[in-house]
């Protein structure tokens, strides 16, 4: 008998018994052990183990006897449950890889235009059922919901490969990659691997596959585990993997072999050859939108990059970049119509779309575009009647407009709206066309553009934020406005009768428009609640319930809170790209760059957003102090009372308030039936609602007035900055 055999003691039988596949998967996870540990203990691969394990091959001979032991040691410490369906069937073959998901929600459905697929067969005797990915806590996850599956991907949007060649994809499913150099990785993938997801528009392009490589499989390849460009994050055009793909006819786009390196060759017949990779160990996954996720087993990697593919679409490089490359796959700029006069199909512009990149207007552009470099010469300081400005918010009232009753309050309590960005992209009417200047224009809120105009004869409270400058400051005389930030002012103007006029001066409109943003705002927003869902926070919780699972749901499951820090950088970044600045240093100024080719890099249109966030900032804070006064404000001007409830600092969606309790509970407006007030902050979970952010003592807060900085960048014990805000 084998050392082996003799090392796990006396077994039963040469033809040991296993119990079916979901009851192995339940044992072993039930112990907290990984499919890494039982491999090694068994002397076998990890893929291997992994056929053992969801029934598609069966060990033999003594390292059967071992894994037969394992289990019944096992189901003696973890008997199954009454109604387990593992003990319905003796070997029973593991349910279809496609109908397992580990993600907890079924993909969004999307629409997609089947197209042939050519090339050999994909070899289904390299695939294997792996378990569910676990988080780094190895509890077991939720069970798997079924997933709708394209034929074309059959095994998912995108894998992780390790350095054994084990292809870790979403759903829990492991293939045996047999590629030893990256020329053969990119043939298998597109040939055998049935990677990728359908398009996300009828017009699009469906998603190209993901490989993300870890350490050991990067030195597999024989990549570094840094790069020594670390200016220009790529491999040296010298490089034997670069030389052996030029070989193999194969092409890398602009950017070159670096963190995010997207390898193909001309489509041909109208099928796309693309493969783009993600090196971990050049910090493919930025830990400011995806947390330690690059330090997680490959699994559970590729259960979150799953999740995000599932919900918002396959990573194409940052989540920055992911968040822009989302707005284009959602709003494609062109599709397929009928030339009148040949009858062939040809392309042409989307409706809706953003279908060609436009110059910006001078005062829309930063100081390195040609527009504005024209105009005036580096290093000059452009005022506000020179450019527009429109940026979150950054203010802190005036320690000396602190009232008594305010400095008799125990704490300073922070609460944070939900994606304020992306609430803001919800129903935004933007340009779609170039701008137009005009003279003199009659202000029309319906109509995107830039207005030059005088804002600084609208009297407000003191203690309010002013909502017309990110510094919350009066403005002093004629600036430039994006068009949610006049119609706020006409708005003010109107509602409480205000002794102000405000006709433009001049104007850069856009005559063509449209809620471009829309399908954007409705996926990611979907993708955000159902993460936060399946973290326990949903949106039929009481406010006092709502505070508690928000209290512990990043703890929950470290790898869906890292989905959904990624799902709030795609946001921020997405809308950060549309005004993406030059990055070579070889840039010099006043020259175009890449970015400016892009319909997407539209600066105008990041500015609707964010004046669109800060206007909606400054509603909710005066209409929560309306809420909480008790005498109403006299018509004609916008003074508020003593008792009025006014927060001490802003910062971008962070407001700070002093309060009584340490709770938001303590100092939000209720209506008399307990309802929040109408129009002011509310607690929930939805894209516009408020969360708490955190609490300090009121000496904290005054003394950070006082030495001039700000407490909404500090108030959760943390730097705001680096929290993402």
């Amino acid at each position: 008998m084998s050392e082996l055999i003799a090392a796990v003691d006396a077994l039963v039988t040469s033809e040991a018994v296993l119990p079916p596949p979901s009851e192995r998967r339940r044992l072993r996870d039930a112990h907290g052990l990984s499919q890494d540990q039982v491999a090694r203990t068994l002397q076998t691969r990890r893929a291997t183990f992994a056929d053992w394990e969801a029934g598609k091959t069966q060990p033999k001979g003594d390292k059967r006897k071992a894994y037969a032991y394992l289990l019944e040691c096992l189901a003696k410490k973890y008997p199954a449950t009454p109604h387990d369906p593992a003990k319905d069937t003796q070997e029973a073959p593991a349910p279809p890889p496609a109908l397992e998901a580990s993600t907890g929600l079924a993909p969004t459905p999307q629409a997609q235009t089947p197209a042939p697929v050519t090339g050999p067969a994909p070899a289904k005797s390299t695939k294997a059922a792996a378990p569910a990915g676990r988080s780094a806590s190895r509890r077991p996850t939720k069970k798997p919901t079924p997933v709708a599956a394209d034929p074309r991907f059959e095994n998912g949007p995108l894998g992780v490969l390790d350095g054994d060649g084990s292809l870790y994809c979403a759903g829990g499913l492991v293939l045996d990659c047999p590629a030893k150099t990256i020329p053969a990785l990119v043939d298998w993938t597109l040939s055998q691997a049935e990677l990728g997801a359908p398009r996300l528009h009828p017009a699009g392009k469906d998603a190209d596959p993901l490989i993300v490589l870890t350490a050991a499989a990067a030195e597999r390849f024989g990549l570094p585990l840094q790069l020594e460009d670390r200016r220009g994050l790529r491999l040296p055009e010298d490089h034997k993997v670069v030389k052996e793909l030029a070989r193999a006819k194969w092409q890398l786009t602009r950017r070159g072999f670096g963190p995010w390196a997207r390898i193909y060759r001309p489509a041909e017949g109208g099928r796309r050859q693309c493969v783009q990779l993600a090196v971990l160990p050049w910090t493919a996954l930025d830990a400011r939108s995806w947390g330690s996720t690059d330090q997680l087993e490959p699994a559970d990697i590729a259960r979150v990059l799953g999740t995000y593919a599932a919900r918002v679409l396959t990573p194409r490089g940052s989540t920055a970049v992911s968040g822009l490359e989302a707005m284009t796959a959602l709003r494609p700029p062109t599709r397929a119509v009928k030339a009148e006069e040949s009858g062939t199909w040809v392309s042409g512009p989307m409706p809706g779309s953003l279908t060609a990149a436009v110059d910006p207007a001078p005062v829309e552009a930063p100081d390195e575009h040609p527009a504005a470099a024209a105009l005036y010469p580096r290093g000059h300081q452009r005022t506000p009647a020179e450019v527009l400005d429109e940026e979150a918010y950054e203010w802190i009232r005036d320690p000396q407009l602190l009232t008594d009753a305010e400095c008799a309050r125990a704490f300073a309590v922070g609460i944070d709206v939900n994606t304020a960005f992306l609430a803001a992209a919800n129903r935004l009417v933007v340009g779609l066309s170039g701008p137009v200047h005009v003279k003199a224009p009659a202000f029309d809120k319906k109509t995107p553009g830039s207005w030059l105009v005088d804002l600084s004869s609208i009297e407000l409270d003191p203690r309010l934020p002013n909502p017309f400058t990110p510094h919350g400051t009066r403005p002093e005389g004629p600036a430039w406005y994006a068009t949610p930030t006049v119609a706020y002012a006409q708005e003010l103007i109107d509602t409480y009768r205000l002794p102000a006029q405000i006709p433009p001066l001049e104007a850069w409109i856009r005559t063509e428009s449209g809620p471009y943003l829309d399908p954007w705002y409705k996926r990611i927003s979907e993708a955000y609640k159902a993460t936060m869902a399946d973290l326990g926070v949903t949106s039929d919780l009481s406010e006092e319930e709502f505070l508690a699972a928000m209290e512990q749901h990043k703890a929950t499951d470290p790898a869906l809170a890292a989905v959904l820090s990624a799902i709030k950088s795609t946001v921020k970044g997405g809308i950060g790209k549309l005004r993406e600045r030059p990055k070579s240093i070889r840039h010099k100024f006043g020259e175009r760059w890449p970015a400016l080719e892009r319909p997407t890099w539209r600066p105008d249109i990041r500015a609707a957003v964010i004046s669109t966030a800060r206007v909606n900032m400054h509603r909710k804070v005066l209409k929560t102090a309306l809420a909480t006064q008790h005498a109403p404000i006299p018509s004609g001007n916008l003074i508020l009372a003593q008792d009025a409830l006014l927060p001490i600092a802003l910062l971008s969606d962070c407001a700070v308030y002093l309060s009584d309790g340490p709770s938001p509970l303590d100092f939000l407006p209720h209506t008399a039936d307990g309802k929040p007030a109408p129009g002011a902050f509310r607690l929930g979970v939805s894209p516009g609602m408020v969360k708490h952010e955190g609490t300090q003592d009121l000496l904290w807060a005054v003394q950070m007035l006082d030495e001039g900085h700000n407490p909404a960048r500090h108030i959760k014990g943390t730097d705001a900055v680096l929290d993402g805000k």
